[in-house]
């Protein structure tokens, strides 16, 4: 026997399963149609919220940074990777964020795992929300802390566990998502930030999916409920609404201070590049400049809500323009998005171990570039695979 046979067999099982994934290849610029193995299809996948990825303002911005700065940063941010632009952008973040500073790091991924690692450690424990996104339990592990695991959106049950565990260790750390990202739900912030006061403990919030879509323009999460002060670490990224690549951590500047002297991803990878940069800080002049893309985000998605609902589709528990159409095991999740595909809609399905074992679905983003005609055209595609394969009438 081979000693990659026992990776043979379990490829092999995914297949069985309906949980391997054949990855599709985009062939065109980010927007409300792509290019997808060859052809044209109307976009249903990507996190680009406010469809700013192909925006002509930051294609710009990214142009004049390669001119000036070249395309690859050439070091890490402690020894010779911090341009100016760096700077502006972290300046011009903590203003957006209304937070006293900001903290930039390569993706929204590396953010979590910066900040938790950096924050706790084997001696303390993290009370971490169940439904918790992968970055935020890869940093939990990476940390060494004790992880105890609270039920979704449940500040009862938070208090429980702290009230359990809590006084056995150092420090301890409370960790959510802001927007879940399958589900579309919205974790109760107020709710949370009051357990976190009563027993003084860091509280912390990962917006990866509010960043560009709550709060006033844009503005996240911590804005949306007007918590501002009250959040110690709030993490977010640039990869989905503002349209380009990097994660962001803000909060108290003491906290970000730490993060400058002990998030790894800060010191041993090198920086988000100087056209990547640019472009976020155009990203920010827009979402400051109107409130446009953001309210038509919001139009789209609750449309396109409204009338899957009607036509019979289980569209969850969703609260955001993340529309997840609820389907149950993984075979016919990948059977409804191989059909949609061939009606001209790319929408992929997701299946464990990205959500729970029969909690299989597809999941649709809704964006700011979408026109209604594309939305018709979704709607259309989406109730014919559907009464094909039995899922609605």
């Amino acid at each position: 026997m081979s000693k990659l046979t026992w990776l043979t067999q379990e490829i092999d099982g995914l297949k069985e399963q309906g949980l391997y994934n054949n990855i599709r290849t985009i062939g065109s610029a980010q927007g409300a149609r792509l290019i997808v193995d060859g052809k044209d299809v109307l976009n249903f996948c990507s996190n680009n919220y406010l469809g700013l990825a192909n925006h002509p303002k930051l294609i710009e911005a990214a142009k004049e940074a390669t001119r000036k700065y070249g395309v690859g940063p050439a070091a890490v941010r402690t020894i010779a990777g911090t341009t100016d632009l760096h700077v502006q952008l972290e300046q011009r973040l903590a203003k957006f964020k209304g937070a006293e500073d900001v903290i930039t790091f390569q993706s929204g991924f590396t953010a979590n795992l910066g900040a938790i690692s950096a924050l706790v450690s084997k001696e303390d424990v993290i009370f971490s929300d169940r439904l918790n996104h992968a970055s935020i339990i890869d940093g939990c592990r990476l940390s060494g802390a004790k992880i105890v695991a609270y039920e979704h959106n449940d500040a009862g049950a938070l208090e429980d566990a702290i009230k359990e565990h809590a006084s056995n260790l150092r420090r301890a750390l409370i960790i959510t998502d802001g927007v879940f990202s399958m589900d579309g739900d919205i974790a109760p912030l107020p709710a949370l930030v009051e357990v976190a006061k009563k027993y003084d403990i860091l509280f912390m919030v990962d917006d990866a999916h509010g960043e560009g879509v709550l709060g006033k323009g844009g503005r996240g999460i911590v804005d949306h409920f007007g918590l501002h002060g009250q959040v110690d670490i709030e993490v977010g990224t640039m990869s989905k609404a503002f349209g380009v690549v990097g994660g962001m951590v803000a909060g108290d500047k003491t906290i970000i201070e730490w993060l400058r002297q002990r998030g790894r991803p800060f010191l041993f990878s090198s920086a988000v590049t100087a056209p990547d940069a640019a472009a976020c800080l155009a990203a920010v002049d827009l979402l400051e400049e109107s409130t446009e893309l953001v309210d038509k985000l919001w139009d789209n998605a609750e449309y396109f809500k409204a009338e899957m609902k009607k036509l019979g589709f289980d569209t969850g528990v969703s609260e955001t323009p993340i529309t997840p159409v609820m389907l149950g095991e993984a075979p016919l999740a990948q059977q409804f998005s191989r059909e949609l595909f061939e009606e001209g809609v790319f929408a992929m399905s997701i299946g464990f171990p990205t959500v729970a074992k029969g909690k299989a679905r597809i999941r649709v983003m809704i964006s700011a570039s979408h026109d209604r005609d594309d939305l018709g055209q979704g709607l259309e595609a989406f109730a014919r695979v559907g009464r094909r394969l039995g899922v609605i009438q």
